[in-house]
């Protein structure tokens, strides 16, 4: 089915980025059938109820392209999304966040974007230059949490997977307050921050950081848990931003 254009009136839209179809599909089974729309680039959105929603790929580059293409789409069609959010599974720091729990970012953090120097890890702002983080606001981040029965704080954007109980560590060290680890959340904050919308970041929990171990991965719990997640977020949402399907 082919989508209509976006409103040039009513409550603003809210754009959904996520990496790979299942949790674009777990993201649209929380508000019913959706309609399609092509983006430049061979990029489809799928528009269900409150949500226009982007499988952008795999990765903070994928999903930044995939998030600007989005937003400028939408500010050329004079119809500018009113917040943008990276959402899907991701891994949970235990004990804090444990398998099919919901964790809402108040801090959306580039973990690896810096340097190695022989004294340990450089960030890019410690280097004279750049972003690592971007704080959603406050209390959307508290409305959306209540609403969903989640947890708030950091999550990390990875461009390579923990897979190390060393590396869970070091991450859990340098990054206090951190309950998730995920790969696209600060790509879609950058392009969200470049079109001056707010942005947010919501994953459930299918594996914990640390050594992996596929046989513990509990993905279609936390492909459920974020469908549950984005029914209960347009509740949570300011009036600007509330649609019915």
């Amino acid at each position: 089915m082919t989508a209509r254009p976006p409103a040039a009136d009513g409550p603003a839209r809210v754009l959904v980025v996520t990496a790979v179809g299942a949790e674009r599909d777990a993201v649209c089974a929380a508000t019913g059938p959706y309609e399609v729309r092509a983006l430049p680039g061979g990029q489809v959105l799928h528009r269900t109820g409150a949500f226009d929603v982007l499988a952008a790929g795999v990765g903070p580059a994928a999903a930044a392209a995939g998030a600007a293409t989005a937003l400028t789409a939408a500010a050329l069609a004079d119809a500018p999304y009113g917040l943008v959010v990276s959402a899907g599974i991701g891994g949970g720091f235990c004990p804090h966040a444990p398998l099919g729990s919901v964790v809402v970012a108040d801090a959306i953090v580039a973990a690896d974007l810096g340097a190695e120097t022989p004294d340990g890890f450089l960030a890019v702002t410690d280097l004279g230059f750049g972003t690592v983080v971007h704080r959603p606001d406050p209390e959307l981040v508290h409305a959306v949490t209540a609403a969903t029965g989640g947890a708030a704080g950091t999550v990390v954007t990875v461009s390579t997977v923990t897979g190390s109980a060393a590396r869970a560590t070091a991450l859990a060290d340098r990054h206090p307050g951190v309950l998730a680890e995920a790969m696209e959340g600060f790509g879609v904050a950058e392009a969200a921050a470049a079109h001056g919308v707010p942005v947010l970041e919501i994953r459930t929990v299918s594996n914990a950081v640390g050594p992996r171990d596929r046989a513990a991965w509990r993905i279609g719990e936390a492909l459920a848990a974020l469908t549950d997640a984005f029914r209960a977020l347009p509740a949570a949402l300011p009036p600007a931003l509330r649609r019915t399907p």
